[in-house]
């Protein structure tokens, strides 16, 4: 099978499953892998009807790194080295962050390398409580990219980034939640349950205020300048919005709201 990015919609439409293909080599991400991440992840950014995306691995690894085999022809230089990770790798990691949907990782197995870079970029992670997570690349001597650093110290804080990246160890999912690095572990068998539930819980949302959330949580964790003047008033843009209408008619119906994005 070859190594690929795939991705469907549920029934009702709302929710896609965005799965890292490359079951032969523990879904190990490739060039190609990162650039089609991008591509999707843009197209998933534009559909409206959409309302939380799920990304995962397929079978029972979430992915174990990036496809070492390539990097002697692919990122060998200086200039290979800088487009391999600040354009694909970047990309396809921005590609997350920016998409305006709440997406949530699903993780079981391996989550190593740039599989963790992956699920650290997303909004809500949750793991399976045999999930290990890493990035061991002192044993293969090379340095994480300064793109992808900012991602985990974001996510972790220097000091649990410096456990990462100087012993090299993977950590437990439980030793990854007491860090902060999970939202949720749940068993094993419970992963994709618990999962879809959360996206659930998502859909039922506004999704005009899922977007918002997001988006100020972003700007407000990554830019310490106070917000502009523009960016207050948007804050408080859903007054004009039909669904905050519709949110607070059931309320007070005691009804559940019919939510349209609107």
């Amino acid at each position: 099978m070859n190594p690929s990015i795939l991705c469907e919609r549920d029934a009702s439409g709302t929710i896609a499953t965005v799965t890292l293909s490359n079951p032969d080599k523990l879904n190990a991400v490739t060039a190609s892998m990162w650039r089609e991440l991008t591509q999707v992840m843009r197209r998933l950014h534009e559909d409206e009807a959409l309302r939380c995306v799920v990304i995962r691995g397929a079978g029972a690894t979430f992915a174990a790194g990036g496809d070492i085999e390539e990097f002697l022809s692919l990122r060998n230089t200086y200039e290979q080295a800088r487009v391999y990770h600040g354009e694909w790798v970047a990309d396809a990691l921005n590609s997350i962050v920016a998409c305006r949907h709440p997406c949530v990782a699903m993780i079981q197995g391996a989550c190593i390398g740039g599989g963790l870079e992956i699920a650290g970029q997303c909004d809500l992670r949750i793991a399976g409580a045999s999930a290990s997570f890493g990035a061991p690349i002192m044993k293969l001597g090379f340095t994480m990219a300064h793109t992808e650093l900012a991602g985990l110290l974001a996510l972790a804080g220097p000091a649990t980034a410096l456990e990462i990246l100087l012993e090299g160890r993977l950590l437990t999912a439980p030793e990854a939640y007491a860090k902060g690095l999970l939202t949720r572990v749940v068993a094993d068998a419970q992963v994709e349950q618990e999962t879809y539930a959360t996206a659930q819980r998502i859909v039922a949302g506004a999704p005009l205020v899922a977007r918002r959330h997001k988006r100020l949580v972003s700007r407000m964790s990554s830019n310490s300048s106070p917000l502009s003047a523009d960016e207050i008033r948007a804050n408080y843009d859903y007054l004009d919005s039909e669904d905050y209408r519709e949110g607070l008619a059931a309320f007070l119906d005691k009804r559940r709201p019919q939510f349209r994005g609107r």
